[in-house]
């Protein structure tokens, strides 16, 4: 047998002349190296997709809160005939929204504006800071006499007690429904005597004060005779600002008994009969039927965030300073 081939068929033995064999040497680590930077590749983009859907939900979360708490707290501007809303709800203090110097803006800005026909004052309180309820009362007032042409009325929800009625008694007129809380006008001074207690647990109170009557009403000290003297005189006092605001506020519309001023409160019904409210009807009623503008603008407060926890800070240091001057007596009308 000739081991000649025809030159047509003649088949190299070197493999890099196979079928599918590369000629470039190294091609293994090549391959390699393509497939580590493709996996780089993926990873960097899973990467940026990671950060940017990150950046997406940190958008979203951010739209939520300027919704909720209203970070920028602009003012209403109105246009129009209508009747303007201030809301006063809840305690009466500094470290609320119901503080003075936020409902009094928010009357200010009701009645300076050119379509506002009528003010309501909806109050829905238990009281709080006899000092915070009689700067909006005289704030009323002060309102009132500038603008003879514009009425202010209170419209009461739940309960207008205490302090809340020390606001509403500078009304021209009050509106409350027949099962409100009404009246409540009196002065309280609350706080707690630990002396017994602490006898029984032999523990002493070592307080030292540089001033005669710098340890008054505190409580971890027993009462004395002088102590509550004092106490008293200023609840009188603070009493009967209270009372004149009242009867101020309410001339001969008011039909003073002996319990007027006890501290008693009444329903609704009973306030009209009393002479402390004048009839009855909510905000939506006054607007339509008393003002004659049932179109409502809200000029209540709105207190942006930062403004909401600069007052929380500064009520807890204003409070731990109070506390520390007078311990265990606190002030309320309630």
């Amino acid at each position: 047998m000739s081991d000649n081939l025809t030159p047509g068929s003649n088949q190299s033995s070197d493999p890099s002349r196979q079928p599918g064999a590369t000629s470039e040497p190294g091609w293994e680590r090549a391959a390699l190296e393509r497939i580590a930077l493709a996996a780089i590749s993926e990873q960097r983009a899973a990467r940026r997709w990671k950060i940017f859907f990150r950046f997406v939900a940190l958008g979203i979360v951010l739209l939520l809160a300027w919704g909720i708490f209203d970070f920028s707290g602009d003012k209403v501007t109105s246009t129009g005939r209508h009747t303007a809303l201030v809301s006063l709800d809840g305690e009466i203090s500094s470290s609320t929204n119901a503080n003075a110097d936020d409902i009094n803006s928010a009357l200010d800005s009701a009645f300076d504006d050119a379509g506002t026909a009528g003010v309501v004052l909806a109050i829905n309180s238990p009281g709080g800071s006899p000092v915070q309820a009689g700067i909006i009362n005289s704030e009323i007032q002060r309102l009132r006499h500038k603008y003879p042409s514009i009425p202010l009325y209170v419209t009461v929800g739940d309960m207008c007690a205490s302090g809340g009625y020390y606001v509403a008694a500078a009304a021209d007129k009050i509106y409350v429904d027949k099962a409100s809380i009404v009246g409540s006008i009196g002065v309280l001074m609350d706080g707690f005597g630990f002396t017994g207690l602490m006898d029984k647990l032999g523990i002493q109170r070592r307080l030292r004060t540089s001033g005669e009557n710098k340890g008054f009403f505190d409580p971890f000290s027993p009462d004395t005779p002088k102590m509550d003297a004092h106490a008293q005189e200023m609840l009188d006092q603070i009493h009967q600002q209270f009372i004149d605001a009242v009867r101020q506020g309410r001339g001969k519309r008011l039909h003073e008994t002996p319990d007027t001023f006890s501290g008693l409160f009444w329903t609704g019904e009973k306030s009209v009969e009393l002479g402390l409210a004048d009839g009855f009807g909510s905000t939506d009623f006054v607007a339509r039927e008393i003002i004659k503008a049932p179109d409502i603008v809200d000029y209540t407060v709105k207190d942006s965030f930062t403004d909401r926890v600069a007052r929380k800070f500064g009520a807890a240091v204003g409070s731990a300073a109070m506390h520390a001057m007078v311990l265990g007596g606190k002030l309320n009308l309630r």
